[in-house]
C-alpha cells in the first residue's frame, strides 16, 4: 500500500465537494482518476499530497514514500538550461557512480584489515548497490532518451526561462519522469503534449516502476496507462477495477442493478403502504397493518440512483445545403511569421465529410483549420453555398466582459430571454452561470459557451480546433455524439485520439511541409502509417543492399586503398580479440571478488577491486577506439 484515503469528507466555504470517499493505491498500481468539471478530482489530488487537510476521515501515505506531482498548469521553473535542469534530477545516480570510484581509490590505499578498511568495503558494497537498483550507469542516456521523447532533443542548451507555459508544463513532465518517484501524480498530463510525444509518454509509463495516479479527459490515454478507474460523481468516489473503458462497462452494469433494486424496493414499499393505510383502521386487521409499520421502520432504505443534472446536450443543424464539393486544397503554400509550414499536397472535401486534422506541434495545423476560415489563401476555394461556423481553440471570439447570457442573446437579438437561456442550459450552462461574466467562467464553462454559440451559427461546415480542450468527460461523449449525427461537414484539429476515432472518417496530417491524406479514420490512418513504415524500412534494406553489391561489383582499389583496408581490419580483429581479453578478466576478477575465502582477506580484496577499475577502463577505452573504426 502507497496511499490510503479513508472516510474522508471536505468542504470549501460550506459546500461539500468530497463526502465520505475512500481509495486505496498500491505499490505499482496505474489509476485514472475521473469526473466531471469541478467534481473534485484536483482537491482529491491535493488532499493526497497534504495541501490540504480533511475535514474528517483520513489519508494515509507509507512511511518514506516519493511522490511527484505533475500540476495542470505547473510549469517548472529553473534558471539554467533544459539539459542542466534533467542532470540535476539524475544528480544522485551520477554522484552515486562518482563516489563510487572515489571509494575504490580509497580502498586500495588503505591498510588491508583495519577499521577504515572495513566501514570503506562496507560503503562501497552499498554505493554498488544503489547503482545496480537505479541503473546508474545509464543516467545520462536516460536523460536523452526522455528528452528526445518530449520532444526536447535539440533544446539542450536553451534556457528554460525563454520557454512559453506549455514547454515548461512538458519539461516539469519530462524531470518527474527521471526522478522516478515512488508515486507518480499526474493532473491532466497529456495537455500541450501532440500525438508523437502521447504514445511515447504511453509507451515510457508501461515500463515506469512506480504507481501512477492520473487525472485525465483523454479516454485514449486512460486505456493505454490505467489498471484502475476511480471516478468522483456527485461528491461520492466509486473505484472500478479495469481502464476507462471497462469501467464504462462496469459503472453501466452497476447502475441498471441500482436502478433494478431501486424500484423493487419502491414497489415493495408502495405495497407494504397501501396495505397499512386499508387496514391499519381494521379492528380485524390492524394488527397485520402495524407489523406491516414495523417492517417499513426496519427497511434499509435504497439511495436513488444519481442523475447528473447539467450535462450537456449538443445539436448542430443547418437550413442550407451546399453543393457537393465543399473544399478543394491544392498545390497550397502557407506559412506564418516568415516560416513555411505547407508546401503542396492537396485535399478535396466531399459533403458530410468528417476529417481530421493532424501533425506535430508547430506543422501548421491551427493556422490551415484559419486559413480555411478566412476563405483568404491561395490554394484553398470554398464551394457554393457553403456557411462556415468556426471553432477557435483560445476562444478570442469571446467579449470577456460580456455576461454569458448577453454573450449569446446579442448575437441573437430576435430571440427571447427564454430561448437563450434554454440554449445555453442545453449545453451544460445552469442557472447560476447565466450571469456570470465570460472572464469568471472556468476554461470547460468558456469552452461549453462557446460551443453553444457555434450551434446557434447554423453552419453547414464545422472547423473545430481543439473542440475537446477542458471538456469534461461527459461533455466529450455529448459532442461526439452531436458531430456523428451532424449531417453536414466537419472539419477538426485535435489530440485527443478517442475523439478523433469516434468522429473522424477520414485524416489529413501535416507531415514534411506537405499535407496528406488518409482515408478510413483514425485506426485506418495507423495502420496505413504503420505500412507505409514498414515499406520505408524495407526500401531502405534494399537500398543499402544494392549498394554493397555496387561497390562489390566495382572491386576496384588501389594498392594503397587495399592496404589500408587490411591494416584497417588487422587492427579491428586484434581490438576485438582486446576486449574479449578483457572482458574475460572482468569476469574472473569479480568471481574473484564475490569468493567467500577472499572476503576476508581485505587487502587482496582491495587489490582485486583496483585491477577490476583497470580493465574496465581499458575496456572503455578499446570500445571508443573499436567505434572510431567501424565508422
Amino acid at each position: 500500500m502507497l496511499f490510503n484515503i479513508n472516510g474522508v469528507s471536505f468542504s470549501y466555504r460550506g459546500n461539500l465537494i468530497l463526502d465520505n470517499v475512500s481509495l486505496t493505491v498500491n505499490e505499482g498500481e496505474r489509476v485514472g482518476l475521473i469526473g466531471e468539471n469541478g467534481a473534485g478530482k484536483t482537491t482529491l489530488i491535493k488532499l493526497i499530497c497534504g495541501s490540504l487537510y480533511p475535514d474528517s476521515g483520513t489519508v494515509t501515505l507509507k512511511n518514506g514514500v516519493s511522490a511527484g506531482l505533475l500540476e495542470q498548469n505547473g510549469g517548472l521553473e529553473w534558471d539554467g538550461t533544459v539539459y542542466s535542469c534533467m542532470l540535476d534530477a539524475v544528480k544522485d545516480r551520477l554522484d552515486a557512480v562518482k563516489r563510487l570510484g572515489e571509494l575504490s581509490d580509497k580502498l586500495s590505499q588503505c591498510e588491508y584489515g583495519g577499521r577504515e578498511y572495513n566501514v570503506l568495503s562496507a560503503k562501497y558494497e552499498s554505493v554498488n548497490k544503489f547503482i545496480a537498483a537505479r541503473d546508474c550507469y545509464n543516467a545520462e542516456v536516460n536523460v536523452k532518451t526522455v528528452l528526445g521523447g518530449m520532444g526536447f532533443a535539440d533544446c539542450g542548451d536553451q534556457k528554460i526561462s525563454t520557454m512559453s507555459g506549455g514547454e515548461k508544463t512538458r519539461l516539469k513532465l519530462a524531470r518527474l519522469l527521471l526522478e522516478e518517484p515512488d508515486l507518480l501524480i499526474l493532473d491532466e498530463p497529456t495537455n500541450h503534449l501532440d500525438i508523437k510525444t502521447l504514445f511515447w509518454l504511453e509507451d515510457y509509463l508501461s515500463t515506469f516502476k512506480g504507481a501512477v495516479l492520473t487525472v485525465s479527459h483523454d479516454r485514449y490515454f486512460l486505456d493505454r496507462v490505467t489498471q484502475k478507474t476511480a471516478e468522483i460523481e456527485n461528491k461520492k468516489l466509486t473505484a472500478y477495477n479495469g481502464s476507462y473503458t471497462k469501467s464504462r462497462q462496469l459503472k453501466a452494469e452497476r447502475l441498471a442493478l441500482w436502478e433494478k433494486e431501486y424500484k423493487k424496493q419502491q414497489e415493495e414499499i408502495a405495497k407494504l403502504r397501501t396495505y397499512v393505510d386499508k387496514n391499519i383502521v381494521r379492528a380485524t386487521t390492524a394488527k397485520s397493518a402495524q407489523s406491516r409499520v414495523k417492517q417499513l421502520d426496519k427497511m434499509e432504505l435504497i439511495e436513488k440512483p444519481y442523475v447528473p443534472a447539467n450535462s450537456p446536450r449538443f445539436s448542430f443543424t443547418y437550413t442550407q445545403e451546399p453543393y457537393e464539393n465543399v473544399l478543394a486544397i491544392e498545390n497550397l503554400q502557407l506559412s506564418a511569421g516568415g516560416k513555411s509550414l505547407i508546401s503542396g499536397g492537396q485535399l478535396n472535401v466531399k459533403r458530410g465529410s468528417k476529417i481530421a486534422i493532424v501533425g506535430e506541434n508547430g506543422t501548421g495545423k491551427s493556422t490551415l483549420l484559419k486559413s480555411i476560415a478566412c476563405g483568404g489563401c491561395s490554394g484553398i476555394t470554398i464551394g457554393r453555398f457553403v456557411r462556415v461556423a468556426y471553432y477557435d481553440q483560445e476562444n478570442a471570439n469571446l467579449d470577456y466582459n460580456n455576461t454569458v447570457l448577453d454573450e449569446l442573446w446579442q448575437r441573437h437579438s430576435l430571440c427571447s430571454q427564454t430561448d437563450i437561456r434554454a440554449r445555453l442550459a442545453q449545453s451544460g450552462l445552469c442557472a447560476e452561470d447565466i450571469d456570470k461574466r465570460v472572464a469568471d467562467l472556468s476554461g470547460g464553462e468558456r469552452a461549453k459557451l462557446a460551443l453553444c454559440i457555434l450551434q446557434s451559427e447554423e453552419g453547414n461546415l464545422l472547423l473545430l480546433d481543439e473542440p475537446t480542450n477542458h471538456l469534461d468527460l461527459p461533455a466529450r461523449e455529448s459532442l461526439e455524439k452531436a458531430l456523428r449525427e451532424y449531417s453536414g461537414t466537419v472539419i477538426f484539429v485535435s489530440h485527443d485520439r478517442y475523439f478523433i476515432s469516434a468522429v473522424a472518417g477520414g485524416i489529413a496530417e501535416i507531415e514534411g511541409g506537405r499535407l496528406n491524406y488518409y482515408n478510413g479514420g483514425y485506426e485506418g490512418y495507423r495502420a496505413q502509417k504503420a505500412a507505409a513504415a514498414e515499406l520505408e524500412r524495407a526500401a531502405e534494406e534494399e537500398r543499402l543492399q544494392k549498394e554493397y553489391l555496387t561497390k562489390k561489383q566495382a572491386g576496384f582499389r588501389s594498392r594503397a586503398e587495399r592496404a589500408a583496408e587490411a591494416e584497417k581490419k588487422n587492427r579491428i580483429k586484434q581490438i576485438e580479440a582486446d576486449i574479449s581479453l578483457a572482458e574475460l578478466q572482468e569476469s574472473e576478477l569479480q568471481a574473484a571478488i564475490a569468493d567467500p575465502d577472499n572476503a576476508a582477506d581485505y587487502k587482496k580484496l582491495g587489490e582485486l577491486c583496483r585491477r577490476l577499475e583497470e580493465v574496465k577502463k581499458r575496456q572503455e577505452d578499446l570500445y571508443a577506439q573499436y567505434e572510431q573504426l567501424i565508422d
